[in-house]
């Protein structure tokens, strides 16, 4: 029979998603699932957003221009400068979603084989997204002890060639919910400048930033004009997922042009969801602090919980809606696979992310998970106790 590719076969599966059929045979067991492993908040979207769609008078669903439109691109300008970064509407592209933000980005600046540098833990579709462009990636390991902090420059140094472009970041971080200092950032400018590197951020968490911590994008950085791509997403700031729209964002002509063509290649973007994303931006800064408060107490409720388990190591996330716990298991995936299909505590049970799928490096992150904290509290009370008393049973 016909082949399929070597690329295809070496495709990751998704870790967030790979265990849906045993949660589906739980549900129809009658099992209830709290659902801990995808990053779909619980957060009603803008009504702005939904009533844009709704109340449409257009006759004729037609493309939009290549690189979204222009009334959504001026106004994105408009947001974006309001926090400094001193943007046009002709330094973005619109995207569908932040992850064809990051295919078009990957394409722009690599051949086959060159390297892209990714602190891991990280989001787990940058290793799909690196092998469907020919692109390898060079993990260098952050560690749980030191909540995921940046690594040292020096290590970042050992790992440049004649074959890396860029190194890739996302602040705050998915899955540690990390938030990068303004050291940190200082040392990766000098970093990319120095090595002549493209410095990649993906910014969809931008607003989640908690305990009077600042968010810094590398597009208000001075001298990173030509090395700087930022990608961004409604998805989690509006809490409209499926909307999937999302932007790619440098200063670079060079880079816009390039990744131009890659848009132009797919079309458009989808045009209902420019029109609520458009109307979105509109949302007053209320929904925000409310969100935001919101997140700070379940993070809070989740780690002080968390940390009452034996065995269980927790970082404390300084931004984002996740983070990552150390069980004491060897494997969870299988763990995570034996809660849906042989656990329960009251007719419920619990649905996590194995965090292996968030390393590059064989073997790492077998005894972790990624949590998302979009449930509210007394739901994640509830999840918390359902895994202390899972973790009693499995080790028995």
């Amino acid at each position: 029979m016909p082949q399929i590719s070597e690329k295809g076969l070496q495709m990751p599966s998704s870790p967030v998603r790979k265990l849906v059929p045993f949660a589906e045979a739980a549900k129809a067991r009658g099992i209830h699932i709290y659902q801990l492993n995808i990053g779909q908040p619980d957060i009603k979207t803008p009504e702005q957003a939904i009533n844009a769609v709704k109340n449409t008078d257009m006759e004729v669903l037609s493309y939009s221009h290549s690189a979204g439109n222009q009334s959504y691109r001026d106004k994105l300008a408009v947001y974006y400068n309001k926090i400094n970064m001193n943007l046009t509407s002709e330094d973005i592209i619109v995207s569908t979603g932040g992850s064809e933000a990051l295919l078009f980005a990957m394409g722009s600046i690599c051949d086959y084989g060159d390297e892209v540098i990714i602190p891991e833990p990280f989001y787990a579709n940058y290793n799909g997204f690196a092998t469907a462009s020919g692109v390898t990636v060079k993990p260098i390991s952050t560690s749980i002890e030191n909540n995921f902090a940046l690594p040292a420059i020096s290590e970042f140094e050992k790992l440049i060639t004649d074959r890396t472009k860029a190194i890739l970041i996302c602040n705050p971080g998915n899955p540690t919910g990390y938030l990068y200092t303004q050291d940190e950032m200082d040392q990766l400018t000098a970093l990319v400048k120095k090595h002549d590197l493209f410095l990649l951020s993906d910014e969809v968490y931008r607003e989640f930033a908690y305990d009077g911590r600042k968010h810094l994008s590398i597009m208000n950085i001075a001298g990173l004009e030509e090395h700087a791509i930022m990608i961004d997403s409604v998805s989690k700031r509006y809490s409209m997922c499926g909307a999937r729209i999302g932007c790619l964002i440098s200063k670079n002509k060079e880079v816009l042009a390039t990744a131009m063509k890659f848009a132009q290649a797919r079309l458009s973007p989808p045009t209902f969801a420019q029109i609520a994303a458009e109307a979105a931006l509109d949302t007053p800064q209320e929904y925000f602090d409310e969100v935001i408060s919101e997140y700070i107490e379940r993070r809070d409720v989740l780690i002080a919980a968390l940390k009452k388990i034996k065995g269980v190591e927790v970082a404390n996330p300084g931004g984002a809606f996740y983070c990552v716990a150390q069980l004491p298991v060897d494997d969870t995936d299988i763990f995570a696979q034996w809660m849906l299909e042989n656990f329960e505590l009251d007719r419920e049970t619990i649905m996590v992310a194995p965090a292996a799928g968030f390393y590059s490096t064989p073997g790492k992150g077998k005894n972790q998970i990624r949590i998302a904290y979009v449930l509210e509290k007394e739901s994640l009370k509830k999840a918390v106790r359902i895994l202390d008393e899972a973790l009693k049973a499995y080790n028995a």
